[in-house]
């Protein structure tokens, strides 16, 4: 395969220590103030949807350029230092006076992961930052976490519009990736639903998890279901044909050509628009729009074999679907892949060790490897 890929937008340095099992599954218990919890060994790597998303496809066979930007600091030497390991680290923008993007991450068997972030030279990336050579020979861009990147929800998205305009017009296929946003932040009180319909325009594949999506679209609905789950799983209380459809549709009507919505452990919903619609998706992709066109569906998720940790999976999920795409690959086979690919993601603390080839997929899905059972 030789057509290339350009993955931009949000890299951190990931710091997640090993947390062994505790007797409650309620964070209240476990995170006291005033205890030590005694952990294990740190895990450090690479995060952010430039790296787990751009790194993930690399490794399922794609020709990644990763642009992402860096501070000329310890934390954005390791992240060259990793990088560097993948063939990958060409891309990177150093950042002189800007600090390197970390996160702290709170991997708590039996629950949702914890996020101590900081931004750092995230928060400054912008349109002249795209390397625009790499872009015209891509097949693909794709672009994640707009929501933790300061200048991309300034003034109703005028820099994320930018740049989704600016690599659209080179004849590149586009994708685009979401966060979650905290309602305290200047990023939850963005105005996200004007900020989709301005950029879902240029976007020919979206790929936002559904709390994310339902946060920015429909805030009542996921306040009721938070409510609701009384601090289980928010994807376990997700009803598809009530909550996930009408996102879906929602975005193909704002602009998206294709759109899967991540559910988290019970799998993912994808979503097509028409076939004129399909057509119009460029960058040498080569979709067939009967193959492609006028699609809808709920694909399960697969068993992991064990859970250590979420991180990346929804990434590494969109990274094989992408990467599916670009090997042209059915939309079926697309997604299974992305399925298999986020089962594989939760075996491993990071987002990257736990990946599988498509053929090792393959093997294993040929070898019986069950689904989790439907809702």
């Amino acid at each position: 395969m030789n057509k290339k890929v350009v993955a931009a937008g949000h890299i951190c340095l990931d710091i997640t220590p090993a947390i062994p099992a505790q007797e409650s599954s309620k964070v209240q218990d476990i995170l006291i103030p005033g205890w030590m919890i005694t952990v294990g060994d740190a895990d450090i790597h690479t995060g952010g949807s430039v790296a787990n998303t751009g790194l993930a496809m690399k490794f399922l066979g794609a020709d990644v350029t990763l642009a992402g930007k860096i501070g000329d600091d310890s934390f954005g030497d390791m992240i060259v230092s990793i990088t560097e390991k993948y063939g990958a680290s060409d891309g990177l923008i150093r950042s002189p006076g800007d600090c390197t993007s970390y996160s702290i991450v709170l991997a708590i068997p039996g629950v949702d992961r914890i996020f101590l972030h900081n931004p750092g030279a995230n928060d400054t990336f912008c349109a002249d930052d795209l390397p625009m050579d790499a872009i015209k020979e891509a097949a693909l861009f794709h672009f994640g976490y707009p929501p933790i990147m300061k200048r991309m929800y300034e003034n109703d998205g005028d820099e994320l519009v930018k740049i989704m305009r600016l690599v659209k017009e080179t004849g590149t296929a586009t994708s685009l990736d979401m966060a979650a946003v905290d309602a305290g932040t200047d990023a939850g009180r963005a105005d996200w639903s004007t900020i989709l319909k301005r950029t879902l325009p240029y976007v020919d594949i979206f790929v936002p998890s559904v709390e994310e999506l339902m946060i920015m679209l429909d805030r009542k609905r996921y306040d009721v279901i938070c409510e609701r789950s009384m601090g289980r799983d928010f994807t376990d209380m997700i009803d598809i044909r009530e909550d996930v459809e009408p996102l879906a549709r929602m975005c193909i009507e704002m602009g998206a050509r294709i759109v899967l919505i991540k559910c988290g452990a019970p799998g993912m919903y994808y979503c097509s628009a028409d076939k004129a619609s399909i057509t119009k998706i460029a960058g040498g992709l080569e979709l067939d729009p009967d193959e492609w066109a006028d699609k809808s569906g709920f694909e399960r998720s697969f068993v992991p074999d064990k859970i250590l940790s979420g991180t990346g999976a929804g990434d590494t999920s969109a990274a094989a679907f992408l990467t599916g795409m670009i090997n042209g690959y059915s939309l079926q086979k697309c997604v299974t892949y992305a399925a298999a690919t986020g089962a594989c993601c939760v075996s491993a603390y990071d987002a990257l060790s736990g990946l599988k080839s498509f053929e090792e997929i393959d093997a294993k899905i040929n070898a019986g490897w069950k689904r989790n059972p439907g809702n």
